[in-house]
């Protein structure tokens, strides 16, 4: 898998095409779903059963709508946010795991972890929200950045490589 780099990103633009595009999709859905109930119960009869398609037709058609979408340039920040939690995600559910490792001084683990809370701190950042109010994450970042000294580490990473994860696996 394809290493991901940690990329600063203008936090307004992010936030104006978040809320365009959303609004966007939403409303897509909203007249798609309705156009394609109206369409089916015309043509059918007026049914649930009808309507309920009408509604998923409409999601399809958006979803579908969206995956053309994605990859085009306007959509850089908001793809680059998709990855970032995409990515977070996945070492959030390593974190037991990573942090045990981490105590016996092994980097990968402490590269793992410090990904985590810098990706964490740049979605809050994104989002224009703080991550100050939670005391068992800034001591365990504290942690991380005396024991990426200790071992005479960089105090940041530049990415993540999600096949670092595969060494810690569940047996």
């Amino acid at each position: 898998m394809a290493r991901f780099i940690l990329q600063h990103q203008d936090t307004h633009a992010y936030r104006r095409k978040s809320r365009i595009i959303s609004l966007v999709m939403a409303g897509q859905f909203v007249v798609l779903g309705m156009l394609f109930a109206m369409l089916l119960t015309a043509a059918f009869g007026s049914s649930l059963a009808l309507n309920a398609l009408g509604v998923l037709l409409g999601l399809l058609a958006t979803s579908a709508m969206f995956a053309v979408l994605k990859d085009r340039p306007w959509m850089t920040e908001v793809r680059y946010a998709w990855q970032l939690k995409h990515h977070l995600g996945q070492v959030s559910g390593y974190l037991s795991t990573l942090r045990r490792a981490m105590d016996n001084d092994d980097r990968t683990a402490l590269d793992l972890v410090s990904f985590y809370h810098q990706g964490m701190a740049q979605m809050a950042e994104m989002n224009d929200r703080t991550t100050d109010d939670d005391a068992e994450r800034l001591a365990e970042k504290m942690q991380v950045k005396l024991k990426r000294e200790e071992l005479e580490l960089p105090e940041h990473v530049e990415g993540f490589n999600p096949d670092d994860l595969q060494a810690y696996k569940r047996p």
